[in-house]
């Protein structure tokens, strides 16, 4: 009904008033139309919001970073902030926290991968035009290389082999011996050698192995 505050509907509409509205939704079956005001009460907003379409890059100035995502005034849009990018749209390495990324007053650019009218908002992705850091190991299977154990679950143990790439040692491609628990192995912060075994763009997982191979560690994989 609208993007203001309001503890009732009265509060925002009154009976025979006309309403310009946007059609989000027709069921057939029960003969009702779904309709959002609250898409068309700014009209300077709408009129910004439908100029700008999907896939295309736009620049921004960052206002504000909390914990849940970044808000940004996007260049040419009217007084409320449009712009919005979740955590994992940010970058595609880890972070701990979106401050890691982009700081309060940053300009950025970022590729529009969302347009809601009904809450006035642009979901923005920088990520989209970053190089996916993964991809130079595309077919890099059967490579040794060392990389820091960053992290340490009860059937394996993740290991960094690069910046933002980290891979899976499963408890069996520790050593031929059962291995019940990582911690038998490693610890969080080894260096080891590792053996790159599987690279899944699609889902991306990469997967490691350390068995047979050499290690310089306190403890023999």
């Amino acid at each position: 009904m609208t993007r203001k505050a309001t503890g009732h509907p009265s509060e925002a509409v009154s009976i025979g008033q006309q309403l310009t509205f946007e059609v989000i939704g027709v069921d057939w079956q029960q003969e009702r139309v779904w309709a959002s005001a609250a898409a068309c009460e700014d009209s300077a907003l709408r009129a910004f919001l439908l100029g700008l379409r999907r896939g295309a890059t736009h620049q921004g100035q960052v206002q504000s970073v909390h914990n849940f995502g970044v808000f940004v005034n996007l260049d040419g849009e009217p007084d409320p902030c449009t712009g919005f990018i979740r955590i994992p749209e940010l970058s595609w390495r880890w972070t701990d926290h979106p401050t890691d990324a982009v700081t309060a007053g940053q300009r950025v650019v970022g590729e529009i991968i969302g347009i809601d009218t009904r809450r006035g908002q642009v979901q923005l992705s920088l990520k989209a035009l970053q190089e996916d850091p993964l991809l130079p190991f595309a077919g890099q299977a059967g490579l040794v290389t060392t990389g820091r154990v960053t992290k340490l679950i009860p059937f394996g143990a993740f290991v960094r082999i690069a910046d933002g790439i980290e891979g899976l040692v499963h408890n069996t491609e520790f050593r031929d011996e059962p291995v019940e628990h990582p911690s038998e192995i490693v610890s969080e912060g080894d260096e080891i050698t590792v053996r790159i075994v599987e690279v899944d763009l699609v889902r991306r997982r990469l997967t490691l192995s350390a068995r047979n191979l050499p290690q310089s560690g306190k403890r023999s994989i």
